[in-house]
């Protein structure tokens, strides 16, 4: 093995020693160092150290068992230019919490997006993607909140959070993240969107998102809204018109005149949230409240807050700014998901080639048969699906009534059951979750305490339907319609009408759920 190589001093780079004479104390030195004025010899280096503190126990220094692996200046093994680049990413934790206030930290690279924190946490809790997970920054102090966009930065939204406030990050499904894409003429009334004069009047649906898009064209969405004077805590109803410059409202009735309009708000620097609470807190005339809060506010005192008239007309406005502020921006975080998958629609979701093989198969009788008839599988699969609930009652139940154990224990283990919460919650929690047709729950009723409620988001408004229970030769069934349609259990009566609108306005798509963290 060949002799130790000296040490390089530090910050001495690559720069020769002259012959003969190392750094202090290196191994491999052949010149010893000479003795101070006097003639005694300098004490070794335990003898100083024990001289300086006898009672620090040193722990002796390990030698290196691969000396020829260290750089020198003479004959180099290792090169710093061989070394990989260091590419670390600086992390940061953030706290995220869920629907029923449980919070999980997650330790993230600080240029993490908000669709990362969605992907990582549906990850972890193994949850089904259906792209409607979305992160909600909210300020408590305020009551406002937002769902943050998938491409923004999470260390972005947090740089502007006050920190006397207790603002927080939650997780949740956001059912109308991206609906408008798939059904824009529900988001936009006639009433409220003009089209430049050169489009022809009646405009196709994918004719509106194009326009929407375009960066030459915009539609101009205009109305009545409540504007919050500035200091003040009174409230003028003005007629606002919004256009790809700004907001803007005029100053003589509904004259659309440039010499009548008003600047009011623009959106690069600024976020757009809504109003939880801002009837109770700022005076507001309606619930449908929304403002904007500048990136760098200094308090609520920069808001510039305003209130629609009705659900309909805030979501019209509050869509047409998002789509204005990101345009292509929101297309691509919407496509994103679909991206790997070849000629499969962003509708329709991708099939595995297990279930496009999968066939219905008859074993009643003694050799087995591919049933090939749609129908008769039909009938099979509801008969298997009402066998497989009567073994599951006789399972549950410990005292001899299955009917009894169905009704009061099979629903409440289903996400789209919450058990005693009043209609102010429900309607609470399906707005969070976006007012998309067709998302639900099922809750216990406060009125009646034997009943059920069914309570259905359809066009953009909330409404309540009381199942009732009706007893026939001993039997309970649940029902919506006054006995016409009859069900063994709420599982059962949920399922049917996922297939089929009856009585409802439309048929239930989503359910709305409370997940933990």
């Amino acid at each position: 093995m060949a002799a130790p190589l000296p040490r390089v001093p530090r910050g001495a780079g690559l720069a020769a020693e002259p012959a003969g004479v190392g750094p202090r104390g290196a191994a491999g030195s052949s010149c010893p160092l000479p003795p101070p004025p006097g003639g005694h010899p300098p004490p070794s280096p335990p003898d100083r150290r024990r001289k300086k503190d006898d009672n620090i126990l040193e722990i002796p220094s390990i030698p290196n068992p691969f000396p020829e692996l260290c750089c020198s200046p003479f004959a180099s093994v290792l090169s710093a230019s061989l070394l990989p680049k260091a590419t670390s990413r600086k992390k940061q934790v953030i706290k995220v919490y869920s629907e029923d206030d449980t919070s999980r930290a997650l330790e993230v690279p600080s240029d993490v997006t908000a669709g990362d924190v969605c992907q990582l946490l549906i990850l972890k809790n193994h949850y089904i993607d259906d792209h409607s997970w979305t992160l909600f920054e909210q300020l408590t102090h305020t009551g406002l909140a937002r769902a943050i966009e998938d491409h923004e930065l999470v260390r972005e939204v947090q740089s502007n959070w006050i920190m006397e406030e207790e603002n927080k990050l939650y997780f949740r499904k956001n059912y109308a993240k991206y609906e408008f894409f798939k059904n824009p003429l529900s988001f936009f009334p006639e009433h409220m969107i003009s089209f430049p004069s050169e489009t022809n009047a009646a405009v196709s649906h994918s004719g509106i998102l194009q326009m929407f898009l375009s960066s030459s064209t915009y539609p101009e969405i205009h109305g009545y809204l409540h504007a919050k004077e500035q200091g003040r805590k009174s409230w003028k109803k003005l007629y606002f018109l919004l256009r790809r410059s700004g907001l803007y409202f005029s100053t003589k009735g509904t004259s659309k005149e440039p010499r009548h309009l008003q600047f009011f708000c623009e959106f690069s620097n600024s976020d757009m949230y809504m109003s939880l609470t801002g009837k109770k807190i700022s005076g507001a005339p309606t619930n449908y409240g929304f403002c904007f809060k500048p990136n760098k506010s200094g308090g609520t005192r920069d808001l510039k807050q305003l209130c629609a008239d009705d659900e309909q007309s805030r979501t019209c406005w509050m869509t047409a700014i998002r789509l204005l502020k990101y345009g292509m921006q929101l297309y691509q975080n919407y496509m994103q998901p679909y991206q790997g998958r070849s000629g499969c629609s962003p509708l329709t979701p991708m099939r595995s080639i297990s279930e496009n093989s999968l066939v219905a198969m008859d074993f009643s009788g003694h050799r087995s048969r591919i049933i090939e008839n749609p129908t008769e599988a039909l009938s099979v699969a509801v008969e298997e699906g009402l066998a497989w609930r009567r073994r599951g009652c006789l399972r549950l139940n410990s005292h001899g009534s299955p009917v009894a154990t169905s009704n009061m224990a099979i629903h409440r283990s289903q996400s789209w059951f919450h058990h005693k919460i009043s209609r102010e919650e429900a309607q609470r929690l399906i707005l969070q979750q976006g007012l998309v047709d067709g998302v639900f729950l099922v809750r216990d009723s406060q009125s009646n305490p034997k009943t059920f409620v069914l309570s259905l988001s359809h066009g953009l408004k909330i409404k309540h339907f009381q199942i009732v229970p009706l007893e026939d030769d001993g039997k309970l069934f649940y029902t919506l319609d006054d006995g016409h349609t009859r069900f063994t259990d709420l599982i059962q009566l949920v399922e049917f009408y996922q297939l089929n609108k009856g009585v409802l306005p439309c048929k239930l798509k989503h359910y709305c759920a409370r997940i933990a963290l």
